[in-house]
C-alpha cells in the first residue's frame, strides 16, 4: 500500500533508503520543499556560505566514505558556484549527487530569471545529468543517481528540480535500497596477469584512482607481497 506524498517527501525519503545521514546546501526558494522535507527527516543539513563549498563538503564525504556525498543548491548562479565542486568530483573520480533547483516547467525557453539548461552545462563534468520533470518518476531517478555515482569509474551526478513539481502529491512506491557493485576481474584475466607477471624482469606495481577501501587496501597488500612487487 502507497501513501500520497509530495515529490519533494518521495526525494528525501530516498535519501533516507539509500543511508543518506548529512546533506550540505545552500538554501533557495526554488526547492524550499524539498527543505521542509529535509527538516522532518534523520538527516543532518549544513548550510553553507557559498555552494561552491557545499559541493566540495559533498565531495569530501564521498572521499571519505566511497558513498555518494549529497548537496542541493538553488538554480541559476547557484548552480554555477558549485561547478568547481563537480569539477574536482569528476576529476577525483568522486560520487557526489547534487540536487539543483530550477524554474517552473511552465516558464521553459521564456528566458525566465536564472533559467539554465544543466545539461548544457553540467553535461561535461558529470557522468549523468538529468531534469526530473514528472513527480511520478522521482523515486526512479534518485535510485538512478546513486547506480550512475558509483558504478564503474565513479564521479558525479546532477538533478534538475523543477520548483512546480516538487509540491505535486503523487502516489508511488519507494524505489529498493542502492546497493553498490564492486568490480572484479574474470578468472580468465586474473590468470593471464598471474601468466605475465611470472615472465615478467622487474614488474612493478602502480596505484591509483579512487574506491581504496580499507578491504582493497588489505586485498592489493596480499597481491603485491604474493609476487613480491614494488608499489
Amino acid at each position: 500500500m502507497t501513501v500520497s506524498r509530495t515529490a519533494a517527501q518521495v526525494l528525501v525519503d530516498q535519501l533516507v533508503i539509500n543511508g543518506v545521514e548529512h546533506v550540505f546546501c545552500v538554501p533557495g526558494e526554488s526547492f524550499l520543499p524539498v527543505l521542509d522535507a529535509l527538516h522532518d527527516s534523520p538527516i543532518t543539513v549544513t548550510v553553507c556560505r557559498q555552494e561552491g563549498g557545499a559541493a566540495m563538503m559533498a565531495d569530501a564525504v564521498g572521499k571519505a566514505t566511497g558513498r555518494p556525498g549529497v548537496c542541493f543548491v538553488t538554480r541559476g548562479p547557484g548552480a554555477t558556484n558549485a561547478s568547481a565542486g563537480i569539477h574536482i568530483a569528476q576529476q577525483d573520480s568522486t560520487p557526489v549527487i547534487m540536487f539543483v533547483g530550477q524554474i517552473d516547467r511552465g516558464m521553459k525557453e521564456r528566458g525566465a530569471f536564472q533559467e539554465m539548461d544543466y545539461r548544457a552545462v553540467f553535461g561535461s563534468m558529470t557522468k549523468w545529468t538529468a531534469e526530473i520533470d514528472e513527480p511520478s518518476r522521482m523515486a526512479e531517478f534518485v535510485s538512478r543517481a546513486f547506480y550512475q555515482a558509483t558504478a564503474g569509474r565513479p564521479g558525479p551526478v546532477v538533478l534538475a528540480l523543477p520548483e512546480d513539481m516538487l509540491s505535486e502529491c503523487v502516489d508511488i512506491p519507494n524505489a529498493p535500497e542502492w546497493r553498490q557493485v564492486e568490480p572484479a576481474p574474470s578468472a580468465d584475466d586474473v590468470a593471464r596477469i598471474s601468466a605475465l607477471l611470472s615472465e615478467a624482469l622487474n614488474p612493478i606495481l602502480i596505484l591509483g584512482g579512487s574506491r581504496w577501501t580499507p578491504d582493497a587496501c588489505t586485498a592489493i597488500t596480499r597481491f603485491a607481497e604474493s609476487y613480491q612487487l614494488p608499489v
